[in-house]
């Protein structure tokens, strides 16, 4: 492992720990400082002690662990769904301007509307509590922040390097090919990065709007039925994991550019 390589991993290290405890003091803050009731609000301390300390700390653990993994399904679902169609309009945008001029006001618009508006519509098109409309959901919101920021490197390319291509007789497509996207993959792995959270926010609507599975779609119902414990376990798990992700996807980042010479995004 080269020094670079070795300060990258360090530094990823470095901002997990200090986004984790910023978190932490947030969270003890907004529970302790603001007034609520301690029969609603659970802090970090009550947390811990209802997954891991309490007697029925095991079946506690038991009864969130598969509302865990089955967010985290829906929102790999979305992530992937969401990812892929990013990168084909992005190259597709690429090759034809015609094709970017005619679909891009189309999808401004789209971002513009709320996703809680538009998703009675969704789910009236694939059926509630269907796959599809947990992939629909999840992949509106991985896609137009992933879109922008692949676009945006698929735009940076040299144009030495391309005027290079096109003097050897390469078109379009083997500039973009033997140019563009190589010259993105710090965009595309930023775009990853920023989507594990978002595939998560978004897999917590459908679960809530659509399926009512997973944290998202128990959280309702932990309200309604006044089960904090529950309700503050279920959240705090589900942010762990998620910055626990981030943070993966940051450090094969930083793997995988430095390998090829090029910098993070992050740099």
């Amino acid at each position: 492992m080269n020094a670079a390589l070795a300060r990258a991993l360090r530094r990823s290290l470095v901002n997990a720990l200090l986004t984790f405890a910023i978190i932490l003091a947030l969270w003890w803050a907004v529970v302790n400082l603001t007034g609520i009731s301690s029969y609603v609000a659970k802090g970090p301390v009550e947390v811990w002690s209802f997954l891991f300390v309490e007697p029925e700390a095991a079946d506690n653990r038991a009864a969130l662990v598969p509302l865990l993994w089955q967010t985290l399904a829906d929102a790999a679902l979305g992530f992937v769904v969401g990812m892929i169609i990013a990168t084909v309009l992005a190259l597709v945008f690429s090759l034809s301007r015609s094709v970017e001029m005619g679909v891009m006001p189309l999808a401004l618009l789209l971002r513009s509307v709320p996703l809680v508006a538009i998703a009675p519509v969704i789910i009236l098109i694939t059926g509630r509590g269907t796959p599809a409309s947990v992939a629909v959901i999840g992949s509106i919101v991985v896609l137009f922040p992933a879109l922008a920021s692949i676009m945006f490197g698929l735009s940076r390319a040299s144009k030495e390097s391309l005027d290079l291509v096109h003097v050897y007789g390469g078109g379009r497509a083997t500039q973009l090919c033997k140019v563009n996207i190589p010259g993105a993959l710090p965009s595309l792995f930023a775009a990853a990065r920023v989507s594990v959270p978002a595939a998560v926010t978004g897999a917590l609507l459908a679960e809530w709007l659509s399926t009512g599975q997973g944290i998202g779609g128990m959280i309702v119902k932990f309200t309604a039925s006044a089960r904090f414990d529950e309700l503050w376990a279920s959240v705090a798990l589900i942010t762990i994991v998620t910055l626990l992700f981030y943070n993966v996807v940051q450090v094969i980042e930083n793997i995988a550019l430095n390998r090829m010479g090029m910098a993070t995004s992050s740099n």
